[in-house]
């Protein structure tokens, strides 16, 4: 967790336990707030001391519980700042994936040069429906999440509409191993694989490929989208990262051009895309 984030956590906690302190029909304890309130007193001590993320809800309750109801957007305001760099999967996830996906339409559809490293696997823009479905199905299985895979499948379609349109450039590199991992069914791969084949040589679309043989200057680490050079995006297991202060993003920058040194392009990245459709046929 980010020095920043947690900073910002803690300030959210004082601000709690000030409404609780000054709660307008007289002080409030921590063990009165929380019978008030039904939750454990652990619950208030976590939330104060910056140890726990409060949820819109949390905040909603709070301010009502202390008396203090018009303190809330204050509340919320806070919370939206420091929750649009770290972006939980659980927060973010509670409606299902589909407002994500309509999020990163959002995002992709504002930028006019998108560069994207991805290690893991093929990304959202160039995916085949059954691919995407698949790749959608695992993390909702992981983060115990709404089944709302069609209508999110559906979205992330919508998105590759931005490959036609014109007005912007993507530059995608992907490191050989996301054509061979068997994140879907053998035959999702294959047709996936050919959907990339027909990806090399548009106009609007860079797409590179590191070879698994490849020196690297940089090791592959996780995958992340740049937008304009204004914000960067990348997500670990918990929780989706949307970096836009200048000294962040030009790191994420300074790696994706080092590792596009080591990526082929053209018919070299053709070839290493059919090495490893033939390779799936001869399983």
């Amino acid at each position: 967790m980010s020095t920043d984030y947690q900073q910002a956590r803690e300030a959210l906690g004082l601000r709690l336990r000030e409404l609780r302190l000054t709660a307008p029909g007289g002080r409030l304890t921590g063990t009165a707030l929380a019978n008030k309130l039904g939750w454990p007193n652990s619950k208030i001590s976590k939330l104060e001391l910056g140890r726990q993320t409060a949820t819109p809800d949390d905040l909603r309750q709070w301010a009502d519980a202390t008396g203090q109801p018009k303190a809330y957007e204050e509340l919320r305001t806070r919370l939206a700042g420091f929750e649009s760099h770290i972006r939980s999967w659980r927060r973010q996830l509670t409606d299902g994936h589909k407002p994500v996906q309509d999020a990163h339409n959002a995002a992709q559809a504002n930028a006019k040069v998108l560069r994207a490293w991805e290690s893991s696997w093929i990304v959202g823009v160039l995916q085949t429906p059954d691919y995407a479905r698949s790749v959608l199905t695992r993390s909702a299985e992981l983060h115990r999440s709404p089944r709302d895979i069609e209508d999110a499948v559906r979205s992330r379609m919508k998105r590759q509409e931005l490959l036609y349109s014109g007005g912007r450039q993507y530059r995608i590199i992907l490191w050989e191993a996301v054509l061979r991992a068997l994140v879907c069914p053998p035959s999702v791969l294959a047709v996936q694989l050919d959907r990339l084949t027909g990806i090399v040589g548009m106009d609007t679309v860079e797409l590179g490929i590191v070879p698994l043989t490849a020196s690297l200057k940089q090791p592959p680490g996780v995958g992340f989208w740049i937008y304009d050079d204004e914000l960067a995006v990348t997500e670990t297991w918990h929780a989706e990262l949307w970096v836009d202060d200048p000294g962040s993003v030009a790191t994420y920058v300074r790696a994706w051009e080092s590792l596009s040194e080591s990526a082929v392009y053209g018919a070299d990245a053709h070839n290493t895309i059919n090495a490893a459709r033939r390779a799936l046929s001869s399983r």
